[in-house]
Formats: structure tokens, C-alpha cells, sequence
């Protein structure tokens, strides 16, 4: 039988056949390769008409809507249970409230404590012996103790006690680290924690009552929230609104359920920053102008009644402080002493400007 390959098919090339047999074979070879060139050339139009339209020119919106798009998995979409409760104290930081075993930690501490103690007096202990017997040579020389415990075929007990010491404290050093670190922790706002316990009195994740038990363990509940200062004037803005400009799409796709809110924290951080600065401006605007008013008058009681204005906004700018920022204390007196100054400053020159007024 002729032997050929498909470019003498395509050429149109073939041996002479030695049978009618082969003879039919031959032409619907000739056959199937011309039909599979015809299905070649039209495959070959399709995909060139085809990437004609898929090589068409993406406008800049596609281009925008594809970066853009993002993928939100609701609350609901997690199984009940742990999956659920995990999904949200993970999906808000305010959510993210956990047991501190402050106890457990003391516990441990003052396990460690004592093990410690009672190697520390065993170590003392030994050395008041060695010292007592004129044995000094251990205590003089560490390789001179080695030394001693390998003649009398032995190990150092000081040495084992040393070691032993050392891995305790290594870990006791620890623990002590960490518990400081977890001390360090913010508490969870009232306003959080209560939150927290609506939503599991709503959805009631868990059914066994043990494992749900942590949540009324507020004395040791921290929580995991850190960043920007976060005062109760925050809360209080973001418990007052209730529109969707607070709120990004991402965070509206995070749950359909209606009794859960969730609010960007910088648009809030934001518009609190915007009252706080309205706030700092009133406050250093209206004594300047009430003082102004008064010191023009130029007598005795006027500036006295402007020193009265100048103590009462005084008090108002550090309550203002001390209630929508988390100002620490020193910082409250430095800004409420720099303040002070700056009215003062006013006050001054108001009265050296009324006095060189002309008569």
C-alpha cells in the first residue's frame, strides 16, 4: 500500500495505488484532506474575525470598572457557627474582642515565680556549703567546679542548677513581656461591647452556653482595635448617622442583615476632624472678639471682665480637649496653658492699643 504524509496529501502527490482498494482509499484521503484544508481556512476566518472583536480597543470606563471590582462575601454567605462568628469580629476592628486571660497569666507568672524562688535558695543553699566546708574552688572557678564533678565522676549540680534556672527564666521573661504587652491593650468601648453582645443575641451563633460564656467576661475582654485616636466623640458621631455616605460599597455588601451598620472609619475620622476644627475655631474666634469689644471701652472693668472671658473659654477649650480627643494629661495642660497665652497675648495688645489712642 503507498505510504505519504500530509504535505504530499496537500500538494496532491500520492503514489500510484496496486488496487481498486487502494484506489478508493486514496481518494478519500484526497477527499477528507481537501475538506479538512476547507475547515482549516474557515476555523482560520472565524478566529481572525474573532480577535477582531476580542482586540477591540477597551474604553477607559471598562478599563476603570475591571480595576475597580471587587469581591465581598457576606456575612451570611460563612456556615453558622465559629465560621460566622469569625467572619465578623474579623470584618470591623471595633469587633475584634477577645479574652485576655489576665488570670491564667498571674497564675502562670507566679508558678514560674516560686520554681524560681525554691532554685534560687537550692543555688544559695549549695554555695553557703561550699563556702562553710572551704570548698571555694567551685565557687572561684566555673571550670574548676566542671572539673571537680568529672573526677568524682559526676555532673556539676551547680552547673544543672544554673542550666535549669536559665530555661525557666527564659520563659518566665517572656511570659512577663507579653503580659505587659497584653495589659497595653485597649478595653473595648461600651458602645462596642455592647454591639458585640447584640449581634449575639440576634444571630446566636453557638449553641453550647459554656462557649459563649466569654462574652460576659467584660472585666477581661480586649480588643484588637489600634490606629488613629478613637474618643467617645467618635462613637457618638457615628451612632447619630445613618446614611449610606458613611458607609463604602464594599461595607453595604458585607451584610443584608438590617440591625447591623457598618461605617468607613476614615469618612467618620473625617467629618469628626471637620467639627473638631469648627469647634477650635469658635473657641479661639468669639473670646477674641468679646474681649475686643469690651477692652475699646478702655476702663477698668471692662478689662476685668475681659480676663473673666478669657477664663471661662479657657475651661470650655480644655473640656472641649478632653472630651473628643484622647489627649493625655500632659498634653491637656499644654495646650490649655498655650491657649491661655494666646488670649492673653490679645488682651495685651488690645489695652496698649486703647491707650495710644488719641484724646
Amino acid at each position: 500500500m503507498p505510504t505519504f504524509d500530509i504535505s504530499d496529501a496537500e500538494k496532491g502527490i500520492v503514489q500510484s495505488p496496486q488496487s481498486f482498494s487502494e484506489a478508493i482509499i486514496d481518494t478519500n484521503s484526497r477527499a477528507t484532506t481537501l475538506a479538512l484544508k476547507e475547515t482549516n481556512r474557515h476555523d482560520f476566518t472565524h478566529n481572525e474575525m474573532g480577535k477582531g472583536v476580542t482586540n477591540a480597543k477597551p474604553t477607559a470606563a471598562d478599563i476603570e470598572r475591571e480595576i475597580m471590582e471587587t469581591k465581598t462575601i457576606p456575612l451570611e454567605d460563612y456556615p453558622e457557627g465559629y465560621p460566622r462568628q469569625a467572619a465578623f469580629q474579623s470584618s470591623e476592628p471595633s469587633w475584634s474582642i477577645y479574652r485576655g486571660f489576665n488570670y491564667l497569666h498571674s497564675r502562670v507568672i507566679l508558678e514560674l515565680q516560686d520554681e524560681l524562688r525554691c532554685l534560687e535558695k537550692g543555688l544559695t543553699d549549695m554555695d553557703l556549703i561550699d563556702s562553710k566546708n572551704g570548698n571555694e574552688k567551685p565557687l572561684r572557678s566555673r571550670s574548676g567546679d566542671l572539673k571537680q564533678a568529672k573526677r568524682a565522676k559526676t555532673t556539676s549540680k551547680r552547673a544543672h542548677i544554673i542550666n535549669e534556672i536559665r530555661c525557666k527564666l527564659v520563659n518566665y521573661d517572656e511570659i512577663l513581656s507579653k503580659a505587659r504587652e497584653l495589659n497595653a491593650f485597649q478595653r473595648p468601648s461600651r458602645r462596642d461591647y455592647r454591639s458585640f453582645r447584640t449581634w449575639f443575641y440576634n444571630v446566636k451563633p453557638l449553641t453550647n452556653d459554656s462557649e459563649e460564656e466569654f462574652i460576659m467576661r467584660k472585666e477581661d475582654l480586649v480588643s484588637l482595635r489600634h490606629g488613629r485616636e478613637w474618643s467617645g466623640f467618635d462613637g457618638f458621631v457615628e451612632s447619630c448617622i445613618r446614611k449610606k455616605i458613611f458607609a463604602t460599597k464594599e461595607l453595604r455588601e458585607k451584610t443584608s442583615d438590617k440591625c447591623t451598620f457598618y461605617y468607613s472609619q476614615s469618612r467618620i475620622e473625617k467629618l469628626v476632624g471637620l467639627i473638631i476644627t469648627v469647634m477650635i475655631f469658635v473657641l479661639l474666634v468669639l473670646p477674641v472678639v468679646a474681649m475686643y469689644q469690651l477692652t475699646s471701652v478702655g476702663d477698668r472693668n471692662s478689662t476685668f471682665d475681659a480676663v473673666g472671658i478669657l477664663v471661662v473659654f479657657t475651661l470650655l477649650f480644655s473640656a472641649a480637649m478632653s472630651l473628643v480627643t484622647k489627649a493625655k494629661r500632659h498634653e491637656l495642660f499644654g495646650a490649655s496653658a498655650a491657649y491661655c497665652a494666646v488670649l492673653v497675648v490679645f488682651i495685651s495688645n488690645f489695652n496698649n492699643d486703647g491707650n495710644h489712642q488719641p484724646e
